[in-house]
C-alpha cells in the first residue's frame, strides 16, 4: 500500500471513529405525537436513529383524547385506512420525515378480501399526496388485530 492510499484509509477511519461517536447519529429517540396514546407496554410509535425512523404498526384509531380509550376511525377499511395513513404520517413528521423518505410499508389486513379495496385507497390516496416515487410495500393478511380493526401499516423511512 503506498503512504497517500495509507493516510487515506487512515483517515476514512478516523472519520467513521467520529461518527460512532457523534451523539446525533446514536442516540435513539422515541417517537409519540400529541395525536398517540402512550403505548401500553415498553414499545414507541417510532423511533429515530441518525437518518433512520422506524414507525410501529398503527391502526385506525382516533386521535386520542383523555381518559378516552382507543376508538377505531369507523367500521369499513377505508375509514380505517385513511386514519391509519394519518396515523403513520403523524409520526412521520415527528420525526421530521414525508411519506417520500418512506421506504418500505407493510400493510397488514385481516381479510383476504379487502385486498382489492385496500389497494384502491392506497393508489388514491398517495395520488392525493403528491407522492414522488412509492415505496417499496408488501401486503399480508393475518387476524392479530383486535377486534373490529381490519389494517396495520407500519413504515420505514431514511431522511435526508
Amino acid at each position: 500500500m503506498t503512504q497517500n492510499a495509507e493516510n487515506a484509509k487512515n483517515t476514512e477511519n478516523a472519520k467513521n471513529t467520529e461518527n460512532r461517536g457523534n451523539t446525533e447519529n446514536t442516540v435513539k429517540t422515541a417517537l409519540t405525537p400529541a395525536t398517540h396514546t402512550t403505548p401500553p407496554a415498553k414499545f414507541s410509535h417510532g423511533v429515530k436513529k441518525g437518518n433512520i425512523l422506524q414507525v410501529a404498526g398503527q391502526v385506525g384509531f382516533l386521535p386520542a383524547e383523555e381518559g378516552k380509550a382507543p376508538t377505531p376511525a369507523g367500521p369499513t377499511l377505508r375509514e380505517q385506512t385513511l386514519q391509519t395513513f394519518a396515523n403513520v404520517k403523524a409520526i412521520l413528521e415527528e420525526g421530521g420525515a414525508t411519506w417520500d423518505d418512506v421506504m418500505m410499508m407493510r400493510v397488514y389486513l385481516t381479510d383476504v378480501d379487502h385486498f382489492a379495496e385496500m389497494n384502491q385507497i392506497y393508489n388514491e390516496y398517495f395520488e392525493e399526496q403528491g407522492l414522488k416515487a412509492p415505496a417499496a410495500a408488501r401486503t399480508t393478511v393475518y387476524v392479530g388485530l383486535p377486534k373490529g380493526l381490519l389494517i396495520e401499516i407500519d413504515a420505514l423511512a431514511v431522511l435526508g
